[in-house]
């Protein structure tokens, strides 16, 4: 049995983005009807392209919702639905916290707000981050599960000015952390008719469904594969983390929506870790013919934390996986997406 009725709608916001467009195909493909909200007009443009013309017209529609943080920003997007995928999010890296954060939690505060008003709405699914439990650390032995949060970026986030760049990450951080609190608190205080259960993933690698999308860090690797010097700069810095393919983090989403027995969870989508190096020597596996190179760090900066991804690769079984796709699969759906 499914938590909700099959063939029903769902709403996906911020459907043009790249964990929320696998999202919608995941749902297109599993017979249910799709509405996302776009900030602009031209966004669904080319996710229409997309899903149009593999699923047929009327299955997919979209819904401009320019500000997220205005008042009432979802109540018109809920209407008919019998779920919500709250996926949009602020990606800006503004290192000032007073731009970001209230935007985030407006958003979620909208979103939930409209769904618990709307009777039709059966589960939540919220989009949240493995920012929202520890930023990347190399070379530190820890643990993290599901009952973990990350105060400390908050903290950092919210200290006094000045906003310096390099707080960027640390103001994603505590956006998400503090938004997927607010989830939890809805739940609490509100007590509304829905489920809610959120999905963590880390970097995610794959597929990347229009060539109009920028594809977040999926759209990374693409750029790193067709010679875009500027991309390096900004990979060289990256921090050894976690990976996970984009289309096991949108079958978490699935099994956060479906699946009856998911009640009040927190998904974790950790595939495995990887750094610079690792990235490197795959694309040049896959490129096979020794014409794409890039040069290696001469040190090799680890993250060697353990995550508890039991419960996640459980359900990712429920949908056909062995688990969690490999960093080559990964890679090479990424850079041969188009």
């Amino acid at each position: 049995m499914s938590a909700i009725p099959q063939g029903s709608l769902v709403l996906v916001t911020g459907v043009n983005g790249y964990i929320a467009s696998h999202v919608a195909l995941q749902l297109l493909e599993r017979g249910f009807r799709v509405r996302g909200t776009v900030r602009h007009g031209y966004k669904a443009d080319y996710m229409h392209a997309v899903f149009d013309d593999r699923f047929g017209p009327g299955v997919f529609e979209t819904l401009v919702v320019a500000e997220m943080s205005l008042p009432g920003a979802f109540d018109e997007a809920v209407q008919g639905c019998s779920a919500v995928m709250h996926v949009a999010s602020d990606l800006t890296l503004n290192p000032d916290p007073n731009k970001v954060i209230p935007v985030v939690l407006s958003g979620v505060h909208n979103a939930l707000s409209a769904a618990s008003r709307c009777p039709s709405i059966k589960r939540f699914v919220y989009t949240s981050s493995s920012a929202a439990i520890t930023a990347p650390i190399a070379n530190a032995k820890f643990h993290i599960d599901a009952t973990m949060w990350n105060q400390a970026d908050v903290d950092l986030a919210l200290a006094p000015p000045p906003y310096t760049e390099h707080r960027r990450l640390a103001v994603y951080a505590a956006s998400k952390t503090l938004a997927e609190k607010a989830c939890w608190d809805f739940m609490h205080s509100e007590k509304p008719a829905f489920v809610l259960n959120t999905v963590l993933p880390n970097c995610n690698i794959g597929k990347i469904l229009s060539k109009h999308q920028p594809a977040s860090t999926g759209g990374w690797y693409k750029k790193m594969w067709d010679g875009d010097t500027e991309i390096l700069k900004l990979l060289w810095n990256f921090p050894p983390q976690h990976y996970v393919n984009v289309t096991d983090t949108a079958l978490l989403h699935m099994a956060a929506l479906l699946e009856e027995d998911v009640v009040g969870e927190r998904l974790l989508a950790f595939a495995g870790p990887f750094n610079w190096n690792d990235t490197v020597e795959l694309l040049g596996k896959i490129a096979g013919n020794g014409e794409k190179k890039w040069q290696r760090m001469t040190h090799d900066p680890r993250d060697l934390k353990t995550v508890d991804t039991a419960r996640s690769v459980e359900l990712l079984r429920r949908y056909g996986r062995p688990g969690f796709a490999s960093l080559e699969a990964s890679l090479r759906e990424s850079v041969y997406s188009y």
